[in-house]
C-alpha cells in the first residue's frame, strides 16, 4: 500500500503565473523602447518565449537566443520590477493570504531570474529562500552581459534537475503555464500539474495537464484551501444573449466571470440545453425564459433583463427557485421619448410619404393633411417612466397631455389623468401606447378601440407588439381612421438581423416601421449594459438586491472581514428563530443581521465569524423553507 504523503509542496511558476506576462519579454520591451527596430527585436524575443514554453524548442536554446537579442541594463530591470508590482496576476493578488500562511510550503521555481522575481514575490508575502531562478551577469556599469550558467535553471530540463535535488518527500501540485512546468509532473517528481491559463492559454501544455484552471481561486478551491473568494468566479458560467453592450461583457470579463456571448435570440429548446450550467443569463425582449426552461437551470442564480421589461420572464417561477431578477428601468427612457416625438412629427407632416415621393421624382409641395404638433392633444396609455418624461417633452412643444394608467399616478406639469382608455381615445390627435407586455394587455387595442378614437387620429406603438391587434390596425389604417402610425414593435420578431420580417402592416402609406429600435441608441445600450451588470454584480458579489423585480430589496454594507450567508426562504413566520436555534447550537458569533420580506419571499442575510463547522451549514440548508442557499467571502 502507498503510503499518503501528510506533507504538501506547492511548485508555482513566475512569469504569465504570478504575473501577468514574461518578465525577459516585458525586459526586452522596456529596454529597447527607444531603439528604431525595438519593436521587430521584442517580438522576435516573444516568439522565443513561446517556442520554449510549449516545448518547440528547448530551454537552454530558448534562454541563450533571447539573451543575445537583449540589450537591457540594471536601471531597466528596477523599472521592469516596478511594473510587475503593478501587473500581479489578479487571482494571486487576492489570495495574498493563503501565500503568506503557506509560504514555507510554497517554491518559486522559474526560468526566470530572480533579480526581477524576489521583489514581487516578498510583495506577496512569500519567501525569497524558496526562489529557484537564473541569475544575471553584469559589468560594472549595470549592463546585462549574460546568464549563470553554472546554475541548473539555465540548462534544458534545469527545472527537473532542481526538483530532484531537492528531494521533497510530500505531496507535490505544480501550477504554472509552460511545458517545462508539465516536465516536472512528467518525470515523477510531482503529483499533479495544474494549467494555469488566467494570463495565457497554450494548447500543448493544456492538453497535458491534470487539471486545467483559469485562475488560482479555482487551485485553492478544489483543493479547500484558504482563499479570498468563497466560490471562484472563474467557475460561474455568465450567458449573454441578443447581443448586449460589450460593456456588460467587460463588466462581468474584468472580475473573472466565464462570458458566453450570442448576438441573437434563443428559443425554448435551446435554453433549456444551454441554461443548465449558466449562473447568470443576460436577456433582452426577444428570448423568453419560460417556467420550462427555468426548470432546468440548477444553478442559476440570477436573470438580467437589459431592457425596461419583464414580461419574457416567468417572474414566479423565478421568485420559486430563488432567482433574483433584475432590469433597467430607466436606461433607455429618453431614447424611446426621443423617437416617439420624431414619429409623432414625421407622422404629422406626412415627411415619409413626401420622401419616398421625392426618390421616384415627384415634387409635392402641398401643404394639405400636413400639421403642426403645436396644440394638439397627446394622449398616452401608461404613464410609467417613459410616459412622464414623453409628457414634459410633449408640453414643451406645446401639446396638451392627457394618460390613462392603472395605477393613480400623480400628473406632472399640466398633465391630464382621463378616469378610462376610451375618454384619452375621445380626446387625443395623437395616441402613445406605453404598457407592458403582461398577458392582460394582450390585444387591449383592437376594432373597438380604433373606433373610440377620433378620425384622422396618429397612432404609435413604442410598447409591445402583442398589446395590439394587427389586422385591425391595418384596416384602420387603410380605412383612413388612422391618419398615420409608427409601430416599433411586433407580435412576432425576427430572432436575429439575419432572419425575415413579414407583417400587415409593411406597403402602407404613412407607416413607419422599425425594427423595435426604441432604445437602440448607444447611449441607452450603453447605459443599460453598464447598470444591469452593475445590479447582478452587487447581488452575487454582495448579495444585495437594490433594483430587483422580484426579491426585497435590501442594499447591503461591503463585507469585511466575516462570512456571509444568504438564506432565500418561503415567507412563513417562525424562519428567523430556525436560523438563530442553529446559530445558538453551534455557539456561532453573528456580527450582523438583515431581513426583507415581501408577500411570497423571506430574504435573510447574516454575517458571522470565520470559525464554523460543516455541520452547521447542512442545518441552514436543511430548513424545511429554504429555496436558496449562498454563502459569500
Amino acid at each position: 500500500m502507498t503510503a499518503i504523503k501528510e506533507k504538501k509542496i506547492f511548485i508555482i511558476d513566475f512569469d504569465s503565473t504570478i504575473t501577468k506576462v514574461e518578465g525577459l519579454d516585458q525586459l526586452a520591451a522596456i529596454a529597447l523602447a527607444q531603439s528604431p527596430d525595438g519593436a521587430k527585436v521584442v517580438q522576435q524575443i516573444k516568439e522565443l518565449t513561446d517556442a520554449g514554453m510549449n516545448g518547440e524548442l528547448s530551454l537552454s536554446e530558448s534562454l541563450s537566443k533571447r539573451m543575445s537579442l537583449l540589450n537591457a541594463n540594471k536601471r531597466h530591470v528596477d523599472a521592469l520590477v516596478e511594473f510587475l508590482l503593478e501587473n500581479i496576476s489578479d487571482s494571486f493578488e487576492r489570495n495574498k493570504k493563503f501565500l503568506q500562511e503557506y509560504a514555507n510550503q510554497i517554491l518559486v521555481v522559474s526560468s526566470g531570474f530572480k533579480d526581477f522575481i524576489i521583489p514581487v514575490v516578498e510583495y506577496l508575502g512569500l519567501k525569497a529562500e524558496n526562489v529557484y531562478a537564473n541569475t544575471f551577469i553584469y559589468k560594472d556599469n549595470g549592463d546585462i552581459i549574460g546568464v549563470d550558467n553554472s546554475n541548473v535553471l539555465s540548462q534544458t530540463g534545469g527545472k527537473i534537475e532542481l526538483v530532484k535535488s531537492l528531494n521533497l518527500d510530500a505531496h507535490v501540485s505544480v501550477i504554472g503555464d509552460g511545458f517545462t512546468d508539465y516536465e516536472i509532473k512528467q518525470h515523477g517528481l510531482a503529483d499533479r500539474f495544474y494549467a494555469f491559463v488566467e494570463n495565457v492559454e497554450r494548447q500543448k501544455v493544456v492538453d497535458v495537464a491534470d487539471f486545467t484552471i483559469k485562475s488560482l481561486d479555482e487551485f485553492l478551491f478544489y483543493n479547500q484551501l484558504p482563499r479570498g473568494q468563497s466560490y471562484p468566479k472563474s467557475l460561474i458560467k455568465v450567458l449573454l444573449l441578443e447581443n448586449v453592450h460589450p460593456a456588460a461583457v467587460e463588466a462581468f470579463e474584468s472580475q473573472g466571470f466565464d462570458v458566453e456571448f450570442h448576438k441573437g435570440a434563443m428559443d425554448e429548446d435551446e435554453l433549456i440545453e444551454k441554461i443548465k450550467d449558466v449562473s447568470i443569463i443576460g436577456i433582452r425582449s426577444k428570448t423568453t425564459l419560460t417556467k420550462k426552461v427555468l426548470e432546468n437551470a440548477d444553478k442559476l442564480l440570477a436573470i438580467g433583463a437589459f431592457c425596461i421589461g419583464t414580461n419574457q420572464i416567468d417572474i414566479k417561477t423565478a421568485s420559486e427557485r430563488g432567482i433574483a431578477v433584475f432590469n433597467a428601468p430607466y436606461s433607455n427612457t429618453r431614447s424611446v421619448v426621443e423617437l416617439v416625438i420624431g414619429e409623432m412629427v414625421m407622422l404629422i407632416r406626412k415627411v415619409f410619404p413626401k420622401s419616398s415621393g421625392m426618390h421616384k421624382g415627384i415634387w409635392d409641395k402641398s401643404a394639405n393633411h400636413s400639421f403642426e404638433v403645436r396644440g394638439k392633444k397627446l394622449g398616452m396609455i401608461g404613464y410609467g417612466h417613459i410616459g412622464t418624461q414623453l409628457s414634459v417633452i410633449g408640453e414643451a412643444l406645446g401639446m396638451e397631455i392627457y394618460f390613462y394608467d392603472l395605477v393613480d399616478k400623480m400628473p406632472i406639469g399640466n398633465a391630464k389623468k382621463c378616469r378610462s382608455m376610451e375618454e384619452v381615445f375621445r380626446i387625443a390627435d395623437v395616441v402613445s401606447m406605453h404598457i407592458d407586455g403582461r398577458k392582460e394587455n394582450t390585444n387591449l387595442i383592437g376594432e373597438k378601440e380604433f373606433a373610440q378614437m377620433k378620425d384622422g387620429v396618429i397612432f404609435l406603438n413604442l410598447a409591445r407588439g402583442s398589446v395590439v391587434e394587427i389586422p385591425a390596425l391595418v384596416n384602420a389604417i387603410k380605412s383612413g381612421k388612422i391618419h398615420g402610425a409608427g409601430v416599433d414593435v411586433f407580435p412576432e420578431e425576427p430572432k436575429t438581423n439575419n432572419d425575415p420580417f413579414v407583417s400587415e402592416l409593411m406597403g402602407l402609406d404613412n407607416v413607419i416601421l422599425t425594427p423595435h429600435i426604441g432604445g437602440s441608441t448607444e447611449e441607452a445600450q450603453q447605459g443599460i449594459g453598464t447598470y444591469v451588470p452593475e445590479r447582478l454584480l452587487e447581488y452575487i458579489n454582495n448579495g444585495s438586491t437594490t433594483g430587483s423585480v422580484n426579491f426585497p430589496e435590501l442594499t447591503l454594507p461591503l463585507l469585511q472581514n466575516s462570512h456571509r450567508l444568504l438564506h432565500v426562504h418561503k415567507n412563513v413566520p417562525g424562519i428567523l428563530a430556525k436560523l438563530n436555534n442553529i446559530f445558538a447550537k453551534h455557539n456561532i458569533n453573528i456580527t450582523g443581521q438583515y431581513l426583507k420580506t415581501d408577500e411570497t419571499l423571506g430574504y435573510v442575510i447574516v454575517d458571522i465569524e470565520k470559525s464554523y463547522s460543516r455541520e452547521f451549514v447542512q442545518d441552514i440548508k436543511g430548513i424545511e423553507e429554504t429555496i436558496k442557499f449562498r454563502m459569500l467571502f
